[in-house]
């Protein structure tokens, strides 16, 4: 079996997106026989106090009240010049060094680019060896994942390695892999949809939308698309998942909602339903096209996720509703039969279901392993 592979591998608590990209990887690793002893750590809690309130507490803040506010610090920032970049290296350094020295890690690898300049830092100062690795949970590459710092970056598609190129970050440290799901949504391909409905308690018959609200439910417009989805002049199920209002169902118009709050039981969920309505997270991004499931977009998050929408509306694998007006119209027509195909076809062509898996070889090759 050899040495375990030690690793420290860190994400951050913006959203639910990262940690479980993070989790899918060590999974893949383990699933591909790999004695792996890894430290998994949260760029928010090596923060001190201050710094967690300044950033986790303003990007919330931005979120819930001011998205415009969001959406100009994304393309203010979004230059090798930015302030932001430089920073970086600094927050949460205390935190990590004891991490690094503590764990003496062959890889560190991040699912936000935070931690990769902070993992730069460490090494430089302290003399340690180790990969430092990224991996892109999003579509587009904002200068803030362009990593200089990073020895590999690993990116959903071949766009976003011409992206890095722009940024002139060396060809020979890109791979492109696909953003890391877990293996249960592979396992789902393919799967019957009446079935998984009926084992859920819901109709096998009425279609079936699933609501991306994001893992902090913080998606503002929810009510608003929830009122939407009543008034389609046609019966429909909605699950609502983060930022349901209590737990139950309710008769919202010609929906039926049902809110479930946090369920270990999403990925069948995922791939019980018809289309997925809300916003464009990329690990719900690379979920949803994996099982062939079309989304329509609405208020996405202002910067990365109307980029992932984009990526995916020139895919033909979304809509965009960009107002509130465009939404019931929208989820009529990808729920037509056959719109709805043309679309899940669409959606598993731009998908990478074995992505965790891939990002697990290219670690194993740059280290050696293989």
């Amino acid at each position: 079996m050899g040495d375990p592979l030690r690793a420290l591998i860190v994400s951050a608590s913006f959203g639910s997106g990262h940690h479980q990209a993070n989790g899918a990887l060590d999974a893949a690793l383990r699933d591909l026989g790999v004695p792996l002893d890894a430290r998994h750590a949260d760029l928010l809690k090596y923060m001190s106090t201050p710094e967690r309130v300044i950033t986790a507490g303003t990007y919330d803040l931005w979120l819930r009240h001011a998205p415009g506010l969001y959406k100009a610090f994304y393309h203010l920032t979004d230059t090798d010049r930015a302030p932001t970049a430089q920073a970086f290296g600094w927050l949460g350094y205390p935190a990590m060094r004891r991490d690094v020295l503590d764990v003496r890690p062959e890889v560190v690898v991040s699912s936000y680019p935070t931690p990769v300049a902070l993992a730069h830092n460490v090494r430089r100062r302290t003399g340690t060896e180790f990969l430092n690795g990224l991996v892109i949970t999003d579509y587009r590459v904002h200068q803030h994942w362009a990593r200089a710092e990073a020895d590999l970056l690993m990116v959903p598609n071949e766009e976003a390695r011409e992206q890095l190129a722009r940024w002139r970050i060396p060809p020979e440290r890109v791979e492109v892999t696909g953003i890391p799901i877990a293996r249960v949504y592979r396992d789902l391909i393919g799967a019957d949809r009446a079935a998984l409905r009926v084992k859920h308690g819901l109709d096998p018959e009425l279609p079936l939308i699933l609501i991306s609200g994001g893992g902090t439910g913080s998606y503002r417009a929810l009510p608003q698309v929830l009122r939407e989805l009543g008034n389609l002049g046609q019966r429909v199920q909605v699950l609502v998942l983060a930022g349901a209002d209590g737990h139950g169902v309710v008769q919202v118009g010609g929906a039926t909602l049902h809110r479930l709050g946090f369920t270990t039981s999403f990925p069948e969920l995922l791939a019980a339903s018809d289309l997925v309505v809300g916003k464009a997270g990329g690990l719900t991004v690379a979920e949803a096209t994996t099982l062939g499931v079309p989304l329509v977009v609405h208020a996405p998050i202002p910067g990365q996720e109307e980029y992932n929408t984009d990526y995916l509306e020139r895919h033909g694998a979304a809509l965009w509703a960009r107002q509130l007006t465009d939404l019931r119209p929208a989820v009529l027509r990808a729920l037509d039969p056959d719109e709805r195909a043309r679309m899940s076809c669409a959606a598993r062509q731009v998908s990478r279901p074995d992505a965790a898996e891939q990002v697990a070889r290219v670690l194993l090759r740059r280290l050696g392993r293989v």
